[in-house]
């Protein structure tokens, strides 16, 4: 499968991406791709091992002469986001991943391209491999369910790794270097909601907002993308004015994700139907126009449905549950006045559900302030607590604060000035980069991040630049090299 990525250049690269691409490896689903790449490790007589949690370490001595160099760590997650079209039928727990070529950028046939983050694990890989690259000590940290929770970085073993300098290849912007990002947690809804039997003189509906085209909570959050939660939550609501009761909801798959559909049903009086039909044909007229060229692909339906198996919420019920859906803030809640252009604080409304009255709610908040982010939830925890709903924030990772005097990135920039005729972007991120937590568990660790240009993360419409893998892969070899260069000249000097 894939076999036309060997043909694209740097082929060590393109040759360990189709492995990944035909390796399984969706958060939590790793397992299969750590015992494979602990063969082809054992296979060049790489030693390997991994913390209690699971995450891969694969170690190279450093190449002669180098010994002295400082030890780099190379870091990147196993998982990738598990995202498909609706009516594309792909299990990611079996399946390979499809891949095409289309003027100069690699996709992936209706998922996930897993890019983000394979383009960075078969890049480290292909360092291991590379036989006329020098270096110093090398260590490869692959960690797991990053997609999902950061648990691998959560649950890294400390006082494991040795190295004092660490590349993160998790970034996704040519050109670009990152050295700080958004710490986060995860905000957790549940609550049992009553509910009451269809009355002979109602009727269910159902509604359909297809068509948007999702995209990375973090990164694509100040966009002008359409969140189908939020939006669906509206016309919901624009359908309290006939007495609708919710009887079930289902939108987004992931909380790192922007949903790109959302699906809903509710019970109203079969008088109000055809009124009630008329205003969700409006809205998504209304909606449409609004959402513009930024997400111009909104499909809002709305049909008559046969009665429904389960009850639908209580009038109180329902309309208590959708004032607190349409009131929770979304979306980007505040730019940085530090760091120009960049979000500081947002959410993302990111799974929701309704069914036989069990109410489910996950969303991520984002901060460059870990007491920003903090307080975000607390909203959430107050809004959703005045409904009597459980609330938990879990999952919460700290942020990466830059340093801009990082030696590291000094000298990363002067070699992008040499080898690409420019100094890089230094850019600060809104998302959860492992970084943060790395570093609050390796203080001493002096990082940066950067990447390949990788567009649609977390959406089927995930694609990379080929061209720009090659600079990323030049960018990175000639780095190591230098690092480890650096240090024999400064040897040499005191000899």
């Amino acid at each position: 499968m894939n076999a036309h990525l060997e043909a694209l250049a740097p082929t060590l690269v393109w040759q360990h991406f189709r492995t990944l691409c035909n390796t399984p490896r969706p958060s939590g689903h790793e397992a299969a791709l750590v015992a494979k790449l602990e063969a082809w490790a054992d296979g060049l007589g790489l030693a390997h091992d991994r913390d209690a949690f699971g995450n891969l370490r694969i170690r190279k001595p450093a190449s002669p002469g180098c010994e002295a160099a400082p030890g780099i760590i190379l870091q990147g997650h196993l998982d990738m986001v598990a995202q498909a079209n609706a009516g594309q039928a792909h299990d990611f727990t079996r399946d390979p991943i499809r891949t095409v070529v289309k003027e100069g950028w690699l996709h992936a046939e209706g998922t996930t391209l897993g890019a983000d983050n394979g383009m960075g694990v078969a890049a480290i890989l292909a360092v291991l491999e590379d036989p006329e690259l020098t270096h110093g000590p090398l260590e490869a940290l692959f960690t797991l369910e990053e997609e999902t929770s950061m648990g691998g970085a959560l649950n890294l073993a400390e006082q494991w790794l040795e190295g004092s300098l660490l590349l993160n290849l998790d970034s996704e912007d040519r050109g670009q270097v990152y050295i700080g990002c958004a710490g986060g947690a995860d905000v957790v809804v549940d609550a049992q909601l009553p509910g009451a039997a269809l009355q002979p003189d109602e009727q269910v509906i159902s509604l359909s907002l297809t068509g948007l085209k999702g995209g990375h909570s973090g990164m694509d959050i100040d966009k002008p993308l359409g969140n189908a939660n939020r939006l669906l939550v509206r016309v919901l609501w624009a359908l309290e004015a006939f007495d609708a009761r919710l009887v079930s909801y289902q939108g987004g798959t992931l909380r790192n994700a922007i949903p790109r559909e959302a699906f809903a049903q509710v019970a109203l009086p079969a008088d109000d139907v055809e009124a009630a039909l008329a205003t969700v044909e409006t809205l998504a007229r209304t909606l449409k126009a609004e959402l513009g060229s930024g997400d111009p692909g909104l499909v809002l339906t709305a049909t008559q449905a046969a009665p429904a198996e389960a009850e639908p919420l209580t009038r109180d019920a329902s309309a208590m549950l959708l004032a607190a859906l349409h009131a929770a803030p979304c979306g980007v809640e505040r730019m940085s006045a530090d760091v120009p252009g960049v979000v500081e604080t947002s959410n993302n409304l990111g799974v929701l559900s309704v069914e036989q009255g069990r109410f489910h709610l996950c969303a991520l908040v984002r901060s460059l302030h870990d007491s920003a982010a903090m307080a975000m939830a607390g909203r959430f925890q107050a809004l959703f607590g005045l409904m009597g709903a459980r609330v938990k924030v879990e999952n919460g990772y700290p942020g990466w604060a830059p340093n801009p005097e990082s030696p590291l990135l000094a000298t990363f920039n002067t070699r992008h000035a040499a080898l690409m005729g420019h100094a890089p972007e230094v850019k600060v991120i809104h998302a959860g980069l492992e970084c943060g937590i790395l570093g609050s568990k390796y203080p001493h660790l002096d990082m940066i991040s950067f990447g390949p240009l990788i567009r649609g993360a977390h959406s089927p419409d995930e694609r990379v630049e080929i061209a720009s893998v090659a600079e990323f892969w030049a960018m990175l070899r000639d780095l190591i090299e230098t690092l480890a260069r650096q240090t024999a000249d400064s040897a040499s000097r005191q000899v």
